[in-house]
């Protein structure tokens, strides 16, 4: 099920632990952290990034918490300002691994459309609460029995209710921690979709280990693939094994170079047919089959040269006078 959402994204903090370092501007896979993240929330109906101006991939709205550098809570209480769906996903801008799938899981618990029903999973706050309703103020991801509230989906009339309540006692929200809001929400608590999306960045080395991850056997070609499309402002699913399978064929049975020239030309051709997903699928199917085609002709020539045949024409390679006597 689809649904309506804003993403605000906390992209300040003076990174200590990282000695000052711009964190969402550091590069995991070519990439920044700020970019990976913005395209795990891509659907979005609106993203607010809080933080210091930045170069992203796609369109962001920005905004600076009150006073800068003024923590999680005042940079919350300035994005949701800018926000006007009635549910608001929060993220940190450093979670490489992020993607739309645990985006889904999280609005989907929000709006009971997960699976579970009643109050399994929710939790009042940090600790279970007896009476809580059927209908969370927001769901957050709990990871290796860490909560992440930074990593959470939302009803946006809920925080606001609590950041109103939090600025009557306090004056402002800034300096104050996030968990003084969080603290007052039913939460529903679910699991990342997969093993490394609640990961983050905070030190040099989760930094190193994360650019080490994306390189591993199994990874490294999908993430070279959407890093390459970013660069080159591609929005196309591509058939990965597809266009694999066609480079081997050509390398195989044509030659090694004819793999990179021919998923050149495959490319090409789908760019003037139109550039849909099935323009590229047509123009790799059509090269799929000539390469295939190439390879049959070519073991078919071989196995005559191995007979003595001449492409199967029945001929003798010696031709007359064969005989020799």
């Amino acid at each position: 099920m689809t649904h309506v959402y804003d993403a605000v994204v906390i992209a300040g903090g003076a990174a200590r632990r990282l000695g000052g370092a711009d964190k969402p501007a550091l590069t995991v896979g070519g990439r920044t952290l700020l970019d990976r993240v913005l395209d795990a929330c891509a659907d979005a109906a609106r993203t607010v990034v809080v933080g210091p101006r930045r170069p992203t991939a796609r369109p962001v709205d920005w905004v600076r918490e009150d006073p800068p550098g003024g923590g999680p809570l005042a940079a919350l209480d300035a994005g949701l300002r800018r926000t006007g769906s009635g549910t608001v996903l929060v993220l940190s801008a450093d979670l490489p691994f992020l993607t739309p799938a645990t985006v889904r899981a999280l609005l989907n618990a929000v709006h009971g459309t997960d699976g579970t029903h009643g109050t399994h999973g929710i939790h009042h706050g940090t600790a279970p609460g007896p009476d809580v309703p059927d209908v969370p103020d927001g769901a957050i991801v709990v990871d290796d029995g860490r909560a992440q509230p930074l990593l959470g989906a939302y009803r946006a009339e809920s925080l606001r209710r609590e950041l109103a309540l939090l600025t009557a006692e306090h004056g402002r929200p800034a300096n104050l921690p996030l968990r003084l809001l969080t603290d007052e929400l039913v939460l529903r608590r679910i699991a990342p979709a997969g093993p490394e999306e609640a990961r983050d960045c905070d030190t040099w080395e989760e930094l190193a280990s994360a650019r080490s991850r994306i390189r591993e056997h199994g990874r490294v070609l999908n993430e070279w693939m959407t890093a390459a499309k970013a660069e080159l402002d591609l929005d196309l699913d591509v058939d990965t094994a597809a266009l694999l399978d066609l480079a081997r064929d050509a390398a195989h049975g044509v030659a090694r170079p004819a793999a990179p020239l021919t998923t050149f030309l495959v490319g090409y051709a789908a760019a003037r047919a139109g550039g849909s997903p099935e323009d590229v699928a047509e123009a790799a199917r059509k090269a799929a089959e000539l390469a295939r085609r190439w390879a049959a002709e070519a073991a078919g020539a071989a196995e005559a040269e191995g007979t003595g045949k001449a492409g199967g024409s029945g001929e003798s390679r010696g031709g007359e006078g064969t005989d020799a006597g």
